[in-house]
Formats: C-alpha cells, sequence, structure tokens
C-alpha cells in the first residue's frame, strides 16, 4: 500500500501529538489492553494497539467539540442511514488529524511498517454500495467544515458478502468483519442503551381527562445497544460521531418466557430479535425476509430518534413545538422513511402532544433524498407486516394518508386516479404501504442527487405530489470526499498537488482550477504521468496476487467498477471485449493501443441477470488471457470482493472510467467523480451527473456517446423491440450476436447464447444494442486518442483541475445551508 504524503492540514488543527506521547500510547495499548509487550504481538494485535492510540487523540476531538457545540447552543443535523460504508479506518484518521508521519516514524523505530498494518485492516461491512459511500464522505464533510451532524445507523455483525469467484461464477461467503474482535474504533455506549417495542396490539382508553387515546400494549421489547465511531474533519478540529446500533434481546421478557417454562420458545425469540443487526439487507425474496428487513429498519429509526430526542428534552424544557429549531433529520432515501411515523407516535403517545402541533413538528423536521428512478426500488412493504410487527404505526399511517387523501381530493375533487397515485396504502391483490410517498408526505424537501435526476424525479417518479408540493422539490448534487479520494487513495497525486497548490486545496477543491495553465507544462505532465504509472503497477500486483494475471502498467487502463445491475450494463463494455477479440483473433487486427479491462462488483444473490455477467465477463477473461494471439493486445480480469480498499488501488490507476449506464435510470453516481478526480477520462452516457462532469470538465475532454434521456424515454412510450432491427441492419452487430448464439465464447464456461436471445429476441429494456454502434466507434476513437500521449495527459489534467464542485463539502454546505438551517460551530 501507498500511504499519503501528509500535507499541512488547516492552521486550526488540534490533535497532532508528540511522535513520543504516540509511542507511549501504543506501548500502554499493548501491554494494558491487550496484555503483551509490543515484540508478543501478532500483526493484528499491532493494528488494534495503533488503532486505540490514534483513537484516544479523536476521543479528545469528540469531547472538546460536543462541548463547544453546547456552549454555542447548536441546531444539529442527524443522518439516518441504512448504509454507511467506511472502508478502513486508519489510514483516512491518521490523514485527517495530521498524524501520518509521526506513526510512520514509531512504527519504523519499532521495526513496523504503517503500510502492512493498515493493510490488515478489514473494510468496516456497515453498507453495500454508492448509498452507503456517500454517507461517509458526507460525514467527513461535515466534521472538516464543523458542522454539527451525527450519523444514525446498524452496527451490521456481518456485511452484504465476501465475493469470491469458483468456477468462474460468484460465490458469496459471510462477511464477517469484525471475526478477530470487536473493531477498535467502536465504542460500546451501554448507558445510552434504547427499549423499542414491536408486536403487540392497539387498544383504546380514555384519559383522566375524558380524552379517547389509542395505547400500544402487550407488546415485546427488543433492546439497542450504541456503539460510537468518531469522524475526525481534515485538521481534527471537529469530531463528530456516527451512533451504530446492535440489536439484543430482552432479558425480561426471554425470563417470562423462560419461567413459563417454553425454553426453546426464549431461545428463538433471543434469536430472532438480535438476527435483527445480523446482516446487511436480507433478503426480502420470502415473507420472513420482508418482515426481518422492516424491523430492521424500525429498529434503526426508533432507537435514533429516542437518542435524539433524549439529547435534546433538556434544551426544549418540555416545549416539543420547539424540537424544529434544534434538529433536522436526513433519511438517506426510503429505507428510514418509518421515521414519519415513528417521530409521530413518540410526540402524540410518549410525549403527549395533539395531532395538528405534532405533525407540524414532524414536517418541519423532517427531508427525504431520493436515490432511485426504478419505480420497483421504491419501497413498499405488505400492509400484513406492519398489523403483525408494528400495529400503531400503520394506524398512523392510516391516518397520515386520511389527512392527506382530504387535500389531495380538495385540489383536484373527482380525480380518483390522482388519490390511487398519491395514497400512502397501495392497492391490489396484496395491500403495501408506500415508503417514499410516506417519506414526501412527512418531509419539508425532497432532493435528488443530480440535476437531470432531480428533473426526473418531479417530472416522472413523483409528478403528483411535484404539482401539489413544487417548493418542497430540489437537488443536491452528490460530492465525494477529497481526503479519502485524493490523500488516502492517491497520495503520490496528492503530493504533486500540494507542492503544486499549497495545502489549501484538500479542503477547498475549487483550487484546483489553478492547476489549469500547466495543461501545456511539459515536465508537469511528465510527474502527473509517473504518478499515474505508478498507481497501475500497484494494480498489477493486486491482480496478479488475486487473480494470477499479469497486466501491463503501460497499456490503456480500461475499469468499470459498481454495483452489477443491467441498467448499469455492465455487459456492454463486455460486448465491445468480445467484439475486438473478434477482430484479432478472425481479422488479424491490430488494435492502435493495447488495453487493460477490468471490472468489479458484486451481484445480489438473488439477482441471477446480474450474476451471468459476472460469468460472462470471466469467461471472456479466460478465453482471452488464453489466447496468445490476443492476449498480447488486450487482457481482461474481474477482481473480486469490490470493496472501499479495492476502489482505492482501482481508481488511481484508471486511465478510462466506464460511466455507461442506460440514459435516465442513474440518479447521480459518484465513481465518476472519484475517478475524473484522480486523472481518469470518462465514457459515458448523459445519465446523472455525468452530464455535470461533462459540463465542467469540457465536452472535448469527455467521450461521449448514446441514446439521450428523451430519446430513451420515446423508445419506452413506444414499447417497439430495439435488438432485432439493430441486429438485422448493422452487419457488425449481427457478426458478434451470431457469434455469441454459435458459442463462439463459451470457452470454458457455460453457453453464453443467451446473450442473443436477451439482447436479440427479448425486449432488451436498457437499450444495449441500440447504443452499441456509437460505443464501438468512440472506442475506436479512445484508442486513436491513446496514441497522443502529450494530449491525453492534458485532458487528464483538465479533468482534475475542473472537479472542485464533486467535493462533497460543496454538497454538505448546500444541505446544511438550503435545508438544515445548521452552521459551522469553530
Amino acid at each position: 500500500m501507498n500511504s499519503p504524503t501528509a500535507a499541512p492540514p488547516p492552521a486550526h488543527r488540534t490533535l497532532v501529538p508528540q511522535p513520543a506521547a504516540l509511542a507511549e500510547a501504543i506501548e500502554r495499548h499493548a501491554r494494558y489492553t491487550l496484555g503483551l509487550p509490543w515484540g508478543n504481538l501478532t500483526s493484528h494485535e499491532k493494528l488494534v494497539a495503533v488503532s486505540l492510540a490514534v483513537r484516544e487523540r479523536l476521543i479528545d476531538g469528540v469531547l472538546e467539540t460536543e462541548s463547544r457545540y453546547r456552549r454555542e447552543g447548536a441546531k444539529r443535523a442527524y443522518y439516518l442511514s441504512a448504509e454507511f460504508l467506511l472502508g478502513r479506518s486508519l489510514m483516512n484518521n491518521l490523514v485527517n488529524i495530521g498524524m501520518v508521519e509521526e506513526c510512520r516514524k514509531v512504527l519504523e523505530a519499532k521495526g513496523t511498517s504503517l503500510d502492512e498494518i493498515c493493510e490488515i485492516e478489514e473494510d468496516a461491512a456497515l453498507g453495500n454500495g454508492g448509498l452507503g459511500r456517500l454517507a461517509a464522505c458526507f460525514l467527513d464533510s461535515a466534521a472538516t467544515l464543523g458542522l454539527p451532524l451525527y450519523g444514525y445507523g446498524i452496527n451490521y455483525e456481518y456485511g452484504l458478502f465476501k465475493q469470491e469467484i469458483h468456477n468462474l461464477q460468484q460465490v458469496e461467503r459471510p462477511d464477517a468483519w469484525q471475526r478477530l474482535g470487536r473493531s477498535p474504533w467502536q465504542i460500546e455506549r451501554i448507558e445510552r442503551t434504547c427499549h423499542v417495542p414491536v408486536y403487540g396490539r392497539v387498544v383504546m382508553e380514555t384519559d383522566a381527562l375524558g380524552r379517547k387515546k389509542q395505547r400500544w400494549v402487550d407488546h415485546q421489547t427488543i433492546i439497542g445497544v450504541p456503539f460510537d465511531m468518531l469522524v475526525a474533519g481534515f485538521g481534527g478540529k471537529t469530531v463528530n460521531v456516527l451512533r451504530l446500533y446492535a440489536a439484543r434481546a430482552s432479558t425480561d421478557f426471554e425470563m417470562k418466557v423462560f419461567n413459563s417454562g417454553d425454553y426453546i420458545k426464549a431461545v428463538e425469540q433471543k434469536v430472532l430479535s438480535e438476527t435483527l443487526s445480523k446482516v446487511l439487507y436480507p433478503s426480502d425474496q420470502v415473507r420472513q425476509g420482508q418482515l426481518l428487513r422492516l424491523l430492521q429498519e424500525y429498529f434503526m429509526v426508533a432507537c435514533a430518534l429516542r437518542d435524539i430526542l433524549r439529547r435534546h428534552s433538556g434544551d426544549l424544557e418540555g416545549d416539543y413545538s420547539r424540537l424544529p429549531d434544534r434538529i433536522a433529520l436526513q433519511l438517506n432515501d426510503t429505507h428510514p422513511a418509518i421515521t414519519v411515523a415513528e417521530l409521530m407516535r413518540l410526540l402524540i403517545d410518549e410525549i403527549g402532544m395533539e395531532w395538528e402541533p405534532a405533525w407540524k413538528v414532524v414536517t418541519k423536521s423532517v427531508a427525504y433524498t431520493n436515490h432511485t428512478l426504478l419505480p420497483e426500488a421504491l419501497e413498499r412493504w405488505p400492509l400484513h407486516l406492519f398489523e403483525q410487527a408494528l400495529p400503531r404505526h400503520l394506524q398512523i399511517i392510516y391516518e397520515i394518508n386520511r389527512r392527506f387523501l382530504d387535500e389531495v381530493r380538495l385540489r383536484w375533487p373527482g380525480d380518483e386516479d390522482r388519490v390511487r397515485r398519491m395514497s400512502l396504502i397501495e392497492e391490489g391483490p396484496e395491500q403495501k404501504v408506500r415508503m417514499a410517498n410516506l417519506a414526501i408526505v412527512g418531509s419539508k424537501s425532497v432532493n435528488g442527487v443530480a440535476a437531470i435526476h432531480s428533473e426526473l424525479v418531479k417530472k416522472d417518479l413523483v409528478p403528483d405530489f411535484h404539482e401539489m408540493t413544487p417548493r418542497k422539490f430540489n437537488n443536491k448534487t452528490n460530492g465525494v470526499t477529497p481526503r479519502r479520494w485524493y490523500m488516502v487513495a492517491n497520495p503520490e497525486l496528492s503530493a504533486l498537488l500540494t507542492a503544486t497548490l499549497g495545502p489549501d486545496w484538500i479542503s477547498d477543491l475549487d483550487k484546483l482550477r489553478a492547476l489549469e495553465p500547466l495543461a501545456n507544462d511539459d515536465s508537469f505532465l511528465a510527474k502527473l504521468r509517473l504518478a499515474k504509472r505508478h498507481n497501475k503497477e500497484r494494480l498489477a500486483r493486486h491482480a496478479h496476487a488475486n487473480t494470477g494475471i499479469v497486466l501491463d502498467p503501460s497499456a490503456l487502463t480500461d475499469i468499470q467498477i459498481k454495483r452489477m445491475h443491467l441498467y448499469k450494463r455492465q455487459l456492454l463494455m463486455l460486448l465491445r471485449a468480445a467484439w475486438q477479440y473478434l477482430r484479432i483473433v478472425e481479422d488479424g487486427h491490430t488494435p492502435k493501443a493495447p488495453r487493460v479491462c477490468l471490472l468489479a462488483g458484486k451481484a445480489a444473490p438473488g439477482y441471477m441477470a446480474a450474476k451471468k455477467v459476472i460469468h460472462l465477463a470471466c469467461q471472456l477473461a479466460d478465453l482471452i488471457n488464453r489466447d496468445p494471439r490476443a492476449n498480447k493486445h488486450l487482457k481482461m480480469a474481474f477482481l473480486p470482493d469490490y470493496r472501499v480498499s479495492l476502489a482505492e488501488i482501482m481508481i488511481p490507476a484508471a486511465d478510462l472510467s466506464e460511466q455507461i449506464s442506460t440514459a435516465g435510470f442513474e440518479a447521480s453516481g459518484t465513481g465518476n467523480m472519484k475517478f475524473a478526480m484522480n486523472g481518469a477520462l470518462t465514457v459515458g452516457t448523459l445519465d446523472g451527473a455525468n452530464i455535470e462532469i461533462r459540463e465542467e470538465v469540457g465536452p472535448e475532454n469527455f467521450y461521449l456517446f448514446g441514446k439521450t434521456v428523451e430519446e430513451i424515454s420515446a423508445l419506452r412510450q413506444a414499447k417497439v423491440l430495439t435488438g432485432r432491427p439493430v441486429y438485422e441492419s448493422n452487419p457488425d452487430i449481427r457478426r458478434l450476436m451470431d457469434a455469441f448464439r454459435a458459442g463462439r465464447f463459451n470457452g470454458a464456461g457455460e453457453d453464453t447464447s443467451w446473450v442473443f436471445s436477451t439482447l436479440v429476441e427479448e425486449t432488451d429494456p436498457y437499450y444495449y444494442l441500440t447504443d452499441l454502434p456509437g460505443y464501438l466507434a468512440i472506442q475506436d476513437k479512445i484508442d486513436s486518442d491513446w496514441k497522443d500521449e502529450r494530449a491525453w495527459d492534458r485532458k487528464c489534467l483538465l479533468n482534475i483541475a475542473r472537479m472542485g464542485k464533486f467535493s462533497s463539502d460543496r454538497t454538505i454546505n448546500e444541505y446544511a445551508r438550503e435545508i438544515w438551517g445548521i452552521l459551522p460551530v469553530v
């Protein structure tokens, strides 16, 4: 691992210790926490000792930060997310508090390498993809800016899964990321345990004033135990908290059942309760999995809201109508949407507010971020699950819906179709609760995550809601943190930027614009190319160690890394590789540029179509890499177990970034930003944040192809088969598809004729063949451009220089100013 050359952080840095103090802390934790002298520790134990020593500095920082927030009476924002994809913590924390070189020297004196220690650390498996990584970037940016933002989520015992490739196919293994013990970065807060009610029934009672009240009775209790992870901003002045809850069974309930003689039932209940925080996204293909997912989301929200209300109860002095002046709640997608009903329940049932003032508090406090344009991805939970597990919440949702639909009917009398579309309850053979509708109705703000995405949310996804409350809808284009994606992932480039510009760019990415005059400086371009070369060599070492494949660092390195999904079109990249292979081995074609094609990404265990794409990628790689006619021009690999630490190796090494989703399907994307920031050129469609990236870097520095959103929409509305006409009219496409049908690429794997049937004989809903001719053409242009080394390097530099907009510092500032109403406290 290449570790960062630390640039001096801002002058307000407070947490930098003397090397002697750090050495003493490491020795102390080795001896008194782990019970051994340093020389007797295993590599993992050394990682723990170093991490605990560094964590001491974060604890000092968080105590000072909390004191500052209380002293200033700061309004706080809370980010509720089912995912926080943090990656590894040690190097990131060292960078942010300015301790990289101190730690390196201390460990060298002990005969240990900092890089080797960092490599041992497991990625914190608390997320899946872009949603969770965005949340992690946001926490980093908020702390860097001195904003009082806290994260709330679940402390999953197992992550999504560890991906292995066996017999050219994905195999899932449990991701027991804490199998060697709890992460040293987590602090258990047993005194802040929450008690969460589930199941039971609702009864009507009359209070002392003669008012009818609903009461939730005979419920069971799940215990939420919080674990804090400390989030240091760059410079170390502000350290915020990510609080993650683990589920535990209620001892009282277990003992009642146990004492009644039903030991088996007591054990079963304990297992069921604690399953809530076992696994990220249990399968929702079966009823029990759906129930678990719903309870998991509710558990997260219930713990978070109880903790938030506890924290602010003293400020409010019993007047909860002032809660929106003290807090803002941001829902990261629909997973925390039950917040709307749970906050209403707490305000009405436990605090004693009436409906109207409670609803005013909710709708002034809650905001919702939408992350998808796929209607099927908007969560809808069967009504009977609410009846079984959350009966009081279902009553509240019914009442919210009744009052809301009264407003809809008042606005559009007689339009019952609109009423059905906007209802929180979906009718049909099985009634369902529409979680996105609940989030929209209960929020003061609804934002998309890229300019085009936000427009499509208003125009296509939920047009009725936009028509009713247009001011509620807004855009907040995503961003990524420069600390992780430059300083940690690409230390050589970071050092070059700091040597050229000074350190201020690290917390103000717009300062990279000052690089533009160097686009004609051959000396600087050579340094840029050398940094890229070293990153490609590092990637080649990783690929060889994990796949046995030997990659050429001088070749054009072409990368697509993201969650496997048909709309993201990993298959399109494979079609181009197959086409190139045919041209080389059958036509004697010599490509203008040697190329290395790399893919990585996980397919959901039940998503068989995506798994077939992984299998095809491995088949093609096996076929191409074994063929001496092809492998001197083209190499290919699928790198297993995509995660943050692998992205940190792949992204800095990329020459070409594949952002090729079907236009109108990707909400934003953040991988596209990370690649461009690190000097990769983008080949992409006008989808998600690609549009804004192209506007920033300049169309001449972006390889565009494919149908637009409007053109794709017209094709979808026409409901015609799009693959076959292309197949019949284009000889090159016909030749490629016929090769798949004939089994030309089967190799050692299974039959690949499914590619022909899917794209030619079926509907091709993601328009692969429609966009394939343009994709092949633009790739030929890329090969030609690669030959002009100076021109290519110039484009790379201009990409780096013009990506300032895509810092998550800018994004989080917009949330703070325009949605949450919070200010920096520094």
